[in-house]
């Protein structure tokens, strides 16, 4: 009945989901501590944080697999990463996905916690000993005191589960850190690594995909620099007019980003996980730019993979589409961007810039003086470059022990972390053709 295979895998996978994932979990609330480190800021203080639980595996001595939230509603986790479901059926755990405070529902302050000074409890310290807390205090809860835990995250929640076993060894056994970019993160990287390997995913797939982009964005250039804007309106059906150089870097902004979730959503199958995004992407974004033969109209229908993939859009609002923030790779949209934009002006390092050179996009530079020039005004804070590696080590693990540091080879975040082993407990696992933490879905 199914037109092809991936259509039919792709209404088996959500048929799955619903049936043995969804109904699984129960959503609760834990009673958090507010200021974990301040005792006179705010007493004994404290906010709900949400956190979802399925003991249908678990047998009482078996293991405890905590997946620390990140930067998202914690349903995004959960129904994103099968394989710890999976592994807990094997392994007869008990499962709990915390959620991030500052987001989701897990809001201190509600309405109000990313007004200044409130969002000042949003740190990678207190969300890190928020989950110390609950886990501590719900093994008490179910009697599961001797219960090994083993902690999983993606991304930036993958950072978190490093950080987890560097910090409270005593309440971590092992971590899994899927896609955790550890050193990128902590300012140890290479500004232009980030957009260079979102260039080679498409080089990978076809060098002339990768020549007709870079050729588009130069020919965006030219008519920008003539001020031919309504020649660009009417390319990219924008719903107005361009009429500034401020216009057009907000244009180049929402192209390359596109660009940036089709490398990290490479998956082999169509998803629905921040982005609508059809089997193989990076496959179809180059059939798509090679397919016509207005340069610019194929590059217009190829970010229209991300940003319309129902249709529903009959011209794009660039800044309500995408909105422009201290992370250069998205903070997405809404209050989730609110806090991952704070974070990134704080402890998390994202200086990446593209330049033309060694990538396909047009020379947008982000330097650590921007960085803070956008962060006082923004937020009233001045970044500090370094912390993270100070407080968590950066490169230099060689006393950590029981983490495994996975990577998909597809992934732009991958070499901002850990790709080869550094002890016989300290694990690189590379991942041939894996997208963004594909081994967690």
């Amino acid at each position: 009945k199914f037109r092809d295979l991936s259509t039919c895998i792709a209404l088996l996978s959500s048929y799955i989901t619903r049936k043995y994932h969804i109904a699984q979990f129960k959503e609760k609330y834990f009673t958090q501590i507010l200021d974990h480190f301040n005792y006179n800021s705010l007493g004994n203080g404290t906010y709900a944080q949400r956190y979802l639980i399925t003991d249908q595996y678990w047998k009482k001595d078996g293991p405890i697999f905590f997946y620390t939230g990140n930067e998202g509603d914690v349903w995004d986790f959960a129904l994103n990463s099968g394989f710890i479901l999976e592994l807990a059926a094997e392994q007869r755990a008990l499962v709990i996905f915390a959620e991030h405070r500052y987001y989701g529902k897990s809001l201190p302050f509600g309405d109000e916690s990313f007004n200044i000074p409130n969002i000042g409890l949003l740190t990678v310290e207190q969300a890190l000993a928020d989950y110390a807390v609950m886990i501590t205090e719900l093994k008490k809860e179910l009697g599961a005191g001797k219960c090994p835990v083993i902690v999983f995250g993606g991304s930036y929640g993958g950072m978190l589960s490093v950080y987890m076993r560097i910090r409270y060894p005593n309440i971590v056994a092992g971590a899994l850190g899927a896609s955790a970019p550890i050193l990128s993160t902590a300012g140890m990287g290479n500004s232009g690594q980030f957009f260079r390997d979102v260039t080679a995913d498409f080089e990978n797939c076809s060098t002339a995909c990768k020549d007709a982009v870079r050729s588009a964005f130069q020919k965006l250039q030219a008519l920008a620099q003539q001020e031919d804007y309504a020649h660009i309106q009417s390319a990219f059906s924008l719903c107005k007019t361009p009429s500034s150089p401020k216009d057009i870097h907000q244009l180049n902004g929402f192209l390359r980003n596109a660009f940036t979730l089709l490398a990290m959503m490479d998956y082999p199958y169509k998803t629905s996980f921040m982005s609508d995004m059809p089997a193989f992407p990076v496959k179809v974004a180059c059939e798509t730019m090679l397919n016509g033969t207005d340069m610019l109209l194929a590059l217009r229908d190829t970010v229209g993979i991300v940003y319309n993939s129902t249709g529903e859009h009959a011209c794009y609002d660039l800044y309500s589409l995408y909105v422009e923030c201290a992370d250069p790779t998205g903070c997405g949209l809404g209050f989730n961007s609110f806090a991952w934009d704070y974070q990134a002006c704080t402890e998390v390092e994202l200086c990446f810039e593209s330049n033309n050179v060694t990538d396909m996009f047009p020379p947008m530079p982000f330097t650590e003086s921007m960085r803070e020039q956008y962060c006082a005004k923004r937020w009233a804070v001045v970044p500090r470059p370094g912390w993270l590696k100070t407080q968590y080590w950066g490169d230099a693990l060689s006393t950590a022990s029981n983490i495994i540091f996975s990577n998909g080879d597809l992934d732009p975040w991958a070499n901002g972390g850990i790709r080869k082993s550094l002890s016989e407990s300290l694990i690189a696992i590379n991942i041939p053709e894996g997208a963004h933490h594909l081994d967690l879905r």
